[in-house]
């Protein structure tokens, strides 16, 4: 999720009406190798992420799945995104927000700048920082996961040690599912929500729909995407479908039908999700809402939140929650 470093921030689509998100631009890789140029270390490495957003909360899932939470720290920035980007605050003034205390950065933008002076993009969270070299290694949310995924298991307690949510006899059938999902849902929910023409709207929006259908399909003979066996797949769709009917049903008017009482089978698996150990602590309603109903001002001029959080993901599920993975 973005600001911009020149203009409008709340003005994301093409003349063509269409939504068209930026490409991330910074791509380094952390390696557990020697002579890496970010070589795997323990506390070296630092999370910059929102709440809110649910590219920035795929790390945060990982992070925690992986037990990497005394390996990497993590700051969060304010649910609202302003005229200069999103900023830090002090959790006294917003519950779940952090000040920076690794560059003591007001604004996301400015590790950007130091970064690169020149850097004239969008300022995107995640960024994963490096305190040793002082810049950001990557702000590309999914290639963020796959070094979490593997690259710090020298440093993890052992019990994490070996798990993987991209393994090896999987990632054909992951890359092949990971990239119509991302095209049309994780992605689709804001094609159809920042659409400035109704017919980019409406194809977009039945598009979110044709591969809901799809998922929900899947799930009716699946526990998880891939089968029994929790994949990197099932976290990068997690985060979009947590904030479906609270968010993208009103206010990205995707609403065609809701998770809570459309799709049984996706909404009983967002529970099995929700309840495995940690993953609820991931999920911040409160900035979630707040962020797109108070930030996108041009869809949402009053920035009224609405009340409802979606279905209850605390009902109990049929399987116990444990670890599939």
């Amino acid at each position: 999720m973005s600001s911009s470093a020149s203009g409008n921030i709340t003005k994301w689509h093409s003349k063509d009406g269409q939504f068209h998100r930026q490409v991330s631009s910074f791509r380094d890789f952390v390696e557990a190798k020697p002579g890496a140029r970010f070589p795997a270390e323990a506390n070296r490495y630092h999370l910059y992420v929102s709440y809110a957003c649910p590219w920035a909360h795929r790390t945060l899932i990982v992070r925690k799945l992986k037990g990497l939470e005394s390996i990497i720290g993590v700051s969060v920035v304010h649910y609202l995104l302003g005229p200069n980007g999103w900023e830090f605050a002090s959790p006294d003034d917003v519950p779940g927000a952090t000040l920076d205390e690794v560059n003591g950065a007001k604004y996301i933008r400015e590790l950007y700048f130091k970064a690169n002076p020149d850097y004239s993009a969008r300022f995107t969270v995640p960024v994963l920082w490096d305190k040793k070299q002082h810049t950001i290694v990557s702000n590309e949310s999914s290639e963020i996961i796959r070094m979490l995924n593997t690259e710090f298991d020298e440093f993890v307690e052992p019990e994490y040690r070996g798990i993987t949510f991209y393994p090896e006899e999987l990632r054909e059938k992951i890359d092949e599912i990971n990239g119509w999902i991302y095209d049309t849902v994780n992605n689709g929910v804001y094609k159809a929500g920042f659409a400035s023409a109704q017919d980019a709207y409406e194809t977009n929006c039945r598009g979110v729909f044709a591969s809901l259908d799809r998922i929900e399909g899947i799930l009716a003979e699946n526990e998880f995407l891939l089968g029994s066996r929790l994949t990197e797949a099932d976290l990068r769709l997690f985060t979009t479908i947590v904030r479906f009917d609270p968010v993208y049903h009103g206010h990205f008017k995707c609403n065609i039908k809701q998770i809570g009482t459309g799709y049984p089978n996706i909404l009983r698996w967002t529970r099995e999700i929700y309840q495995l150990p940690g993953i609820k602590e991931t999920v911040n309603m409160e900035h979630i809402k707040k962020h797109y109903y108070m930030s996108h001002t041009q869809i949402n001029p009053l920035q009224i939140v609405p009340v409802s959080n979606g279905p209850d993901l605390d009902k109990p599920v049929a399987k116990p929650p444990s670890r599939p993975y």
